[in-house]
């Protein structure tokens, strides 16, 4: 999937409006000074407010779908087209602000 790579700091929210952030990034590729993200890493998701509406929050997520051409340690990269499901709630991950230089397949 093309598109700009997803890097720690970005903004990435549930589809309730929580903020998800990478649990492990990868300082091996550095995408506006700060580390990548790779996509076998959860991200975890706080103060997801689906409670309200009886609906199990979002806690963590892992992404399903990221690069296919590059990699960093083996690993693809998660890039803003991507896929992601958060759990328990089974909704999307939605990347709405990223860095802009560093696109990838």
């Amino acid at each position: 999937m093309a598109g700009m790579l997803i890097q720690q700091g970005a903004t990435v929210l549930c589809t309730h409006g929580a903020p998800a952030m990478p649990t492990a990034p990868n300082p091996a590729v550095m995408l506006s000074g700060m580390p990548s993200c790779v996509v076998t890493a959860p991200w975890s998701v706080a103060g997801c407010p689906a409670a309200a509406a009886m609906m199990p929050p979002c806690v963590t997520a892992q992404w399903l779908l990221g690069t296919m051409r590059v990699t960093s340690n083996g690993q693809p990269l998660v890039v803003q087209s991507g896929t992601a499901i958060c759990t328990p709630s089974g909704t999307p991950l939605l990347p709405v602000l990223t860095q802009l230089r560093v696109s990838a397949m």
